[in-house]
């Protein structure tokens, strides 16, 4: 029998037998797995087209393989409108009840039966559903409400106030909200200026329908383009209406996003035709674009905003305004306006103490440093910091037994999910694995962590020891690979190597072959543009574009970038971190006119991506180099001072 002819047999499993029968094991183990790769993308593509008898027939070949789940998950999913498919498909939840693919399935089923009014069946299985979306919830409530149930009304209310979209299935109860005046104008408003704000133009529109005059669709568009333009030709009585002073109200929100000061300027002409909440709303919208970009005016715009209600960011940028400056009694008094869901955040638990410390609460302030000392992260190490005990490592847990790794290398989902990153199908194979991890104890966590690394899948290993409560190897928590490729580079260039790890394990997880939505690739998120200009700055021999996802090559460009903007920014690490991430240019206009502490200026950086990027990098290099230096660590020491940019400085104009 050729290879060939053992390799096309009815079922992978069929495959398997043979190899073995023949001696062949070896060999066909691998030849095995590549023709089931095969049939698995012919699955999936077949899936992707609607063509039924070929997952079918992918289906039977994939018999007994990592893959069998997914193709008969295919199958069923392009079934769910058959009821003569739902024996078949309780059947397969039946088998993976638990599974990733089981909630997967489950939930699209539901949506089929709420669309369908098949409450019977929904009633059934919506109890089994771990974690349901906002459409079948909505079903959920529909079903209720059709059951004579009101409390749901109730429930169902405060979604209108969120800035998402609803989809369809929440429809029936915003109409009977309405009807039965639970959602008044008032509401309605409310929820068309949130939609506005976060650029929601075509669910305002559907929100509008309640009203009987809504705002047109073209004059929100073109609001939204010129804001000014607008104002400038406001009719003579547009505060008359409720609709004209809220397109006003929109033009100025709009105007504040891209001039504060000029926004304000216009609001002054302007305010003395709105009441008290509008007048408060414009001030709050004020202060939250000003704080965003550091302006002085910021504090006093929000302190004319009064106590009127701010959203979650706008506080959090309040309480920013007042840190930038270093105003701390205003910044305790912002922290206390906060919602529990923000004051138990570690960021305003850390900031708080610190408030507490400066204002002589000497007491309160270790309290707030002693509730998150230890965590790994930001804040956490900041906390130990102040507590006097720079950051150490955990003993080591015992590594993971021969038993402890068969049990985690046997797990179906962890297999599927090892098989799917082997092809490269990243979002299936990581929704598998962080499903299977769920309900996982520390040494399941930590076996699943260790099969994760000796098949070099580093993220998936991170994202597992990252999960362990009393157990943990931070040898895993923060893997090292690629030494022979890393270090060299960093000794050349004289970068700290735990800060270079610590950015790769932010920016790919140690995926080669990452690449970003805006076209970074590699270890190191290069961008293409980026990678040329550092090619041509230090004459990389041969480079070409196709290479940036080649280890030695990306490596050599990050570093070298990485050390380029380090010098145009005064050695000072977070301030080179802020620029890898967002642009030199904006790293040093975020600089303050003062000196200012390194998690200050972290802390107050606008774009929420960079600041959440700037500090995790920054925590990771303290426990990178705590690895390889086997000493306690200071992450506040790392950060330290940020100086103001000097008048005339363009030592990173040249940088891209």
């Amino acid at each position: 029998m050729n290879l060939h002819t053992l390799l096309t047999p009815p079922s992978i499993r069929t495959a398997r037998r043979a190899c073995a029968a023949f001696g062949l094991s070896a060999l066909c183990a691998a030849a095995v797995a590549d023709v089931g790769d095969a049939q698995f993308l012919a699955a999936r593509e077949a899936f992707r087209v609607g063509e039924p008898a070929r997952v079918a027939r992918a289906l039977e070949a994939l018999r007994g393989s990592a893959f069998e789940p997914w193709a008969e998950y295919y199958l069923l999913r392009m079934q769910l409108d058959d009821t003569a498919s739902e024996a078949a498909i309780g059947d397969f939840l039946g088998r993976h009840a638990g599974s990733y693919l089981a909630e997967k399935l489950r939930g699209e089923w539901l949506k089929v039966l709420g669309l369908r009014g098949r409450w019977e069946l929904f009633r059934r299985e919506y109890p089994q559903l771990q974690q349901p979306d906002q459409e079948i919830v909505c079903y959920a409530w529909q079903d209720r409400q059709l059951m004579g149930d009101t409390a749901v009304l109730d429930e169902a209310r405060p979604i209108w106030f969120t800035a998402t979209d609803l989809p369809d299935a929440c429809t029936p109860l915003t109409d009977t909200l309405v009807r039965d005046g639970r959602l008044k104008a008032d509401d309605i408003w409310q929820r068309l200026r949130r939609l506005f704000e976060a650029g929601r133009l075509r669910e305002m529109q559907a929100a509008g329908r309640y009203l009987n005059d809504p705002p047109a669709t073209k004059i929100v568009e073109g609001i939204v383009d010129k804001p000014g333009r607008y104002l400038d030709r406001l009719p003579a009585h547009f505060a008359q209406t409720r609709g004209g002073r809220e397109l006003a109200l929109y033009a100025l929100q709009r105007a504040a996003q891209k001039d504060p000061a000029d926004a304000e300027s216009r609001w002054r002409t302007l305010e003395s035709d709105f009441d008290e909440a509008d007048r408060a709303y414009i001030w709050g919208q004020l202060g939250y674009q000003g704080a965003k970009r550091h302006l002085p005016e910021a504090l006093h715009w929000y302190a004319l905003a009064g106590d009127s209600p701010l959203s979650d960011e706008q506080l959090a940028w309040y309480a920013r305004a007042a840190l930038r400056v270093q105003d701390w009694g205003e910044l305790r008094r912002v922290i206390g306006r906060m919602p529990p869901r923000l004051t138990a955040a570690p960021d305003w638990i850390y900031w708080l103490g610190r408030a507490d410390a400066a204002l002589g609460r000497h007491e309160e302030a270790l309290g707030s440093y002693r509730r998150i000392a230890g965590q790994t992260n930001f804040y956490g190490n900041l906390a130990d910091d102040e507590l006097g005990r720079p950051l150490s490592l955990p003993p080591r847990a015992a590594p993971a037994s021969s038993e402890e790794l068969a049990q985690a290398a046997e797990n179906p989902a962890l297999r599927r999910a090892l098989a799917l990153l082997r092809l490269d199908l990243r979002t299936e194979g990581v929704r598998e694995w962080n499903w299977a991890l769920r309900g996982m104890g520390d040494r399941q966590l930590l076996a699943a962590a260790e099969v994760a690394r000796r098949n070099d899948v580093f993220d998936r290993a991170i994202s597992a020891a990252d999960r362990t409560q009393s157990e943990h190897d931070f040898h895993l928590r923060f893997p090292a690979p690629f030494r022979d490729e890393v270090e060299p580079r960093a000794r050349q260039l004289a970068l700290d190597d735990g800060w270079i790890y610590g950015l790769i394990r932010q920016e790919s997880r140690f995926v080669m072959n990452a690449k970003s939505g805006a076209g970074a690739k590699g270890l190191m998120q290069v961008m293409p543009a980026t990678a040329r200009w550092v090619a041509k700055k230090i004459g990389l021999a041969g480079y070409h574009p196709a290479k940036m996802t080649d280890m030695g090559t990306n490596v050599t460009l990050g570093t070298h970038y990485l050390k380029m903007v380090l010098n145009g920014l005064d050695n000072q690490p977070v301030l080179a971190c802020a620029a890898y991430n967002a642009g030199p240019g904006r790293a040093q206009r975020w600089r303050g006119d003062k000196p200012l502490e390194g998690a200050i200026y972290a802390e107050t950086i606008p774009f929420a991506e960079t600041r959440d990027y700037v500090k995790k990098v920054m925590s990771n290099s303290v426990y990178y180099n705590a690895l390889f230096q086997d000493k306690p660590q200071s992450l506040k020491a790392r950060l330290g001072v940020v100086q103001p940019r000097r008048v005339g400085d363009t030592t990173t104009d040249t940088l891209p």
